[in-house]
C-alpha cells in the first residue's frame, strides 16, 4: 500500500481484528490511535501510513 492509501472503518477493524465500534471508540478515547480524515460530508478514512506507524509503536511496547 502507498502512503496515500486510505481505509474505511471496516477495513481498519478487519486489519486490527477488532470491531467497528472499537475503531471509533479508540479514535475518540486513545490519544495514540490515528484519527480519521474527513474526505466528504459523511465519509471518514484512516491513512494506512498512520496506522502502520501506530502498529509499529504497539509492537515496540509488547517486546
Amino acid at each position: 500500500m502507498t502512503v496515500s492509501t486510505f481505509l474505511t472503518a471496516r477495513q481498519v477493524a478487519d486489519r486490527l481484528a477488532i470491531s467497528i465500534p472499537t475503531v471509533w471508540r479508540w479514535s475518540r478515547e486513545r490519544s495514540d490511535f490515528p484519527k480519521p480524515h474527513r474526505i466528504g460530508p459523511a465519509s471518514s478514512r484512516w491513512r494506512v501510513a498512520e496506522l502502520e506507524t501506530w502498529e509499529a509503536s504497539q509492537n515496540r511496547r509488547v517486546c
